[in-house]
């Protein structure tokens, strides 16, 4: 019998889509609970089950891709196509965020007061923890680009120090996120400022999260010579994110922060 070669892949039986699939279902009636009874115990078993459903899932696609070859350059081009649908449909998402912001920022009603930010509501000084957090954000755009360029050269060291800093910048963000929160004058429930406020950047800030856990992935498969400077398709995969959310956070500040004083 010939064997008849193709440049697809079609990948094994795996019990992961489906099973986060469930767990997805799981964690959104849990996240309801959570909002009418304040209980998340169970939310939190659920969310830690999901990520290590998550890291044997990635860990199947890195089998596939650096042990066993399947990732061909025709499999290669399909994969970066689904993620540039993917980030095309978080830009849409983060599109309706900005529009319901404008749509009660250009044309607030008398119900706050036809003022915006409402009265009583002290917004952030644009120029204090949100620039900051900006210079932090764009910093580390700078790095990983700089990581990327020393994987094409083929410098290991070089990329491995660049990424370094390109996670500890990015830690560096979601704690002074963090403490801007908790520092906050308002909160998710005052008037549809506050709710806008936390939406937008909850959002952003969870995203950022999922980008550093992905650059942390790319990290450790870079020292571990994952990686050429042909073939690095995840971590291709990863800057791409991460400048997605530098963009993000840029409209987020000149729009959210800076516009709105």
């Amino acid at each position: 019998m010939v064997k008849l070669l193709q440049p697809y892949h079609l990948v094994t039986i795996s019990p992961w889509p489906i099973l986060i699939s469930f767990i997805i279902i799981i964690i959104l009636i849990n996240i309801v609970n959570f909002f009418h009874n304040y209980n998340y115990s169970y939310l939190l078993i659920y969310l830690i089950i999901i990520n290590l459903c998550l890291f044997e899932w990635w860990r199947d696609v890195i089998r596939e891709s650096f042990k066993q070859g399947y990732h061909t350059s025709k499999v290669i081009k399909g994969i970066k196509l689904g993620i540039i649908l993917f980030i095309i449909s978080e830009v849409f998402f983060f599109i309706s965020i900005f529009w319901c912001y404008l749509h009660i920022f250009l044309s607030p009603s008398i119900d706050i007061g036809l003022n915006w930010p409402p009265k009583n509501i002290l917004g952030f000084n644009p120029y204090y923890i949100p620039l900051l957090n900006t210079i932090i954000l764009l910093s580390s755009g700078i790095t990983i680009t700089w990581c990327h360029y020393s994987i094409f050269l083929g410098k290991k060291f070089n990329s491995i120090i660049r990424l370094f800093i390109t996670l500890v910048l990015a830690i560096f963000f979601t704690i002074i996120q963090y403490y801007e929160y908790q520092h906050s004058s308002f909160s998710i429930s005052d008037s549809v400022y506050g709710s806008i406020f936390y939406i937008a950047t909850g959002f952003h800030g969870f995203h950022v999260i999922i980008g550093t856990l992905f650059l942390f992935i790319n990290f450790i498969r870079i020292f571990n010579n994952n990686f050429s400077s042909i073939h690095h398709l995840g971590f291709e995969i990863a800057a791409w994110y991460w400048h997605f959310v530098d963009i993000v956070w840029l409209f987020l500040y000149l729009i959210i922060y800076l516009w709105s004083i």
